[in-house]
C-alpha cells in the first residue's frame, strides 16, 4: 500500500479516494477499515469506515436532491446517464486495474467484458427510459373515460452491493434506479471497496448533480445495518447471502420498504444422452470462471448415465488445463478465493464432502503451490444426493458430477433444492429442451449456452434465490410508484371544446 496523500491510493497505478461520496464531496470518517488483496493478502488502502452518521448525511443529501432530478425531463437524464458510460469506457483500464486488484477477478475478463458491460448497464437503461417513460401518455380506453399509465420515481434507493462482482452487480441497479429517477445511496462491500470510489469521481465529471449518487462505506454490521433499518430510503436492493437478507428484511418491514433480492443458487447443468458433447464440455469448464464466486454457477453438474464417463474425464481433464495465479496476468484462468474466512469456509465444505464419501476426481485442496487464498478447482463425485455439499452454496471453484437415466429423473434431481436462481441443460432435441425448461425451477434456463441475458429481460430467482425480477420494464416496475390517472369525459369547464377532456384516447 502506497499512500500519496490523504485518503488518496495508488492502486496498481490508479489514484483512488478512500472517503465516502456524499452530497457532492468527499466526506472522511474518524475511523477506517483495512482493505486487503486476495491476490497476496496483503492491505490496499486505509477505507473510511461509515456509521449511522454518514449514513444519515447520505440519506438526507439524496432526499434534498431528488426533487429535481425527478423533475428533470427523462431525455436530459438519459443524456447525463450516457455521458456517465462514456467515462466508464474512458477508463476501462483504471476499473479493471483497481478491480482485480481489490477481489481478485480477472483482468482480462474486465477489460474484455464486465467494464463494457458496466458502461452498458447506463446506456441501455437510459435508451430504454426515453422509449418507455419519456412519453407519459400511456392511455389505455374505458368506458369513455380515459386512463393514464405513468412510472413516477420512488424517492431513495438504498443499493446494497456484493464483492464477486461489485461495480457491475452495483451499476445495473444504479443504472435503471437513476434513469427512472430516483437519488442513490450506496454502500459497497468491505471486501471490495474501490470502485464504487471511482465510479463516484465518473458520476461527477459526467455530470450528475451533488446528492443523486451517494456512496457511504464501510462494514456492514457499522454502516449497512443503519442505511437497510432508515426510515428514508424508498426502495432497497441487495445482493448476497440468504441469511443477511434474512436481517436485512426484518430491518427494512419496520419502514414497509419495497425490496430486490439477488442470493444465492445452486444452479444445475443437465447434460441429456443427445447433447452436443463438447459444447457440454466447454460449458462445464466455464463454471470455475472468478474461482467459482459466481451465483450462477452450475455447480451441480448431471449428465446421462450413457455420456457420464466420457462427459466426466473430459471435463477432468479441460479443468486440469487452467492456469491458477496471479489475475492481473492475462494467461490465468483462475485466481484466488476473496478472503482468508472464505477460505475456510470452502475448505470446510470439500473436507466434510469427503468425509461423507464424495470422491475428488480433480483438486480437492489448497493450491500448495502458490499458497495464499489460491484452492484448487475441484471435481466431485460419489456425492450423496441429500449432503451438504449437494444442497448448500459452496461459492467457490468446487462442483459435483453425478448422473441421470431418464428425463424425469434429470428433472427431480434438478429442482432438489431450495434455490431457483438458474439452471443449463444441453440437449439435441428441441421438444425435450422446451418440456424441460418448462418444468424446471429456476429464474433463467440457458438451453445450449451459458451466461447470456439481454438488460432488456428479466432477472430474478425464485425460492431462496431471491425476491422479484429487475431488467428491462421489470427494473422501472421496482423502482417507480406506477400511477393509473382516469379522466372523466365531464365535468370540464370547455367541455365540447374537444380539448383538456375528450372521451377515449
Amino acid at each position: 500500500m502506497t499512500e500519496t496523500t490523504d485518503h488518496l491510493v495508488d492502486v496498481d497505478g490508479v489514484q483512488v479516494d478512500t472517503r465516502h461520496w456524499i452530497g457532492g464531496e468527499r466526506v472522511a470518517s474518524a475511523s477506517t477499515f483495512t482493505d486487503i488483496s486476495p491476490i497476496d493478502e496483503q492491505p490496499i488502502a486505509e477505507v473510511a469506515a461509515g456509521t449511522s452518521a454518514e449514513v444519515d448525511a447520505a440519506v438526507a443529501a439524496a432526499r434534498a436532491a431528488f426533487p429535481a432530478w425527478a423533475a428533470l425531463p427523462v431525455a436530459e437524464r438519459s443524456a447525463i446517464l450516457r455521458r456517465v458510460a462514456e467515462g466508464i469506457e474512458a477508463r476501462v483500464e483504471d476499473l479493471s486495474r483497481v478491480e482485480t486488484r481489490d477481489n481478485g477477478s480477472l483482468i482480462r475478463s474486465h477489460r474484455r467484458g464486465v467494464m463494457p458491460r458496466v458502461a452498458m448497464n447506463f446506456r441501455a437503461f437510459a435508451d430504454f427510459a426515453e422509449h418507455q417513460l419519456g412519453h407519459p401518455d400511456m392511455e389505455v380506453p374505458g368506458r369513455g373515460h380515459r386512463e393514464r399509465v405513468t412510472y413516477d420515481p420512488a424517492g431513495v434507493v438504498a443499493i446494497i452491493t456484493p464483492w464477486n462482482a461489485p461495480l457491475m452487480l452495483a451499476t445495473w441497479r444504479i443504472g435503471p434506479a437513476m434513469a427512472a429517477g430516483n437519488t442513490i445511496v450506496v454502500k459497497p462491500p468491505e471486501w471490495a471497496p474501490l470502485t464504487a470510489s471511482l465510479l463516484a469521481d465518473i458520476m461527477h465529471e459526467a455530470g450528475v448533480p451533488a446528492g443523486v449518487f451517494n456512496v457511504v462505506q464501510g462494514t456492514g454490521a457499522e454502516a449497512g445495518a443503519p442505511l437497510t433499518a432508515h426510515p428514508g430510503i424508498n426502495r432497497l436492493a441487495f445482493t448476497g447471502s440468504v441469511p443477511t437478507a434474512g436481517v436485512i428484511a426484518k430491518a427494512a418491514a419496520t419502514n414497509i420498504v419495497p425490496l430486490s433480492y439477488e442470493l444465492g443458487g445452486k444452479s444445475p447443468l443437465l447434460v441429456f444422452e443427445d447433447a452436443d458433447l463438447d459444447l457440454a464440455v466447454e460449458i462445464a469448464v466455464e463454471q470455475f470462471d472468478n474461482a467459482g464466486q459466481v451465483c450462477l454457477k452450475a455447480a451441480r453438474m448431471y449428465v446421462h448415465s450413457s455420456l457420464a464417463e466420457e462427459f466426466t474425464r473430459r471435463v477432468v481433464e479441460g479443468a486440469a488445463k487452467l492456469t491458477q495465479g496471479d489475475p492481473r496476468d492475462e494467461s490465468t484462468d483462475v485466481s484466488a478465493l476473496i478472503s482468508r474466512r472464505h477460505f475456510e469456509q470452502i475448505s470446510g465444505f470439500v473436507e466434510r464432502a469427503l468425509a461423507d464419501g464424495a470422491e475428488p476426481l480433480l483438486g480437492g485442496g489448497p493450491n500448495e503451490e502458490l499458497g495464499g487464498l489460491y484452492f484448487r478447482p475441484t471435481i466431485l463425485v460419489g456425492a450423496k444426493k441429500d449432503s451438504e455439499i449437494m444442497t448448500e452454496e459452496v461459492f467457490g471453484p468446487v462442483v459435483t458430477i453425478s448422473t441421470f437415466d431418464t428425463e424425469d429423473e434429470a428433472v427431480t434431481l434438478a429442482n432438489d433444492t431450495p434455490f431457483g436462481l438458474a439452471a443449463t441443460i444441453v440437449t439435441g432435441d428441441r421438444d425435450r429442451a422446451e418440456r424441460v425448461s418448462a418444468a424446471l425451477d429456476a429464474g433463467t434456463v440457458w438451453v445450449n449456452c451459458f451466461f447470456v441475458r439481454d438488460l432488456n429481460a428479466p432477472f430474478g430467482g425464485n425460492g431462496k434465490s431471491g425476491i422479484g425480477r429487475e431488467g428491462g420494464i421489470w427494473s422501472f416496475d421496482f423502482y417507480t410508484d406506477i400511477k393509473n390517472s382516469v379522466f372523466s369525459p365531464t365535468g370540464w369547464a370547455d367541455a365540447g371544446t374537444g380539448e383538456g377532456g375528450g372521451t377515449d384516447g
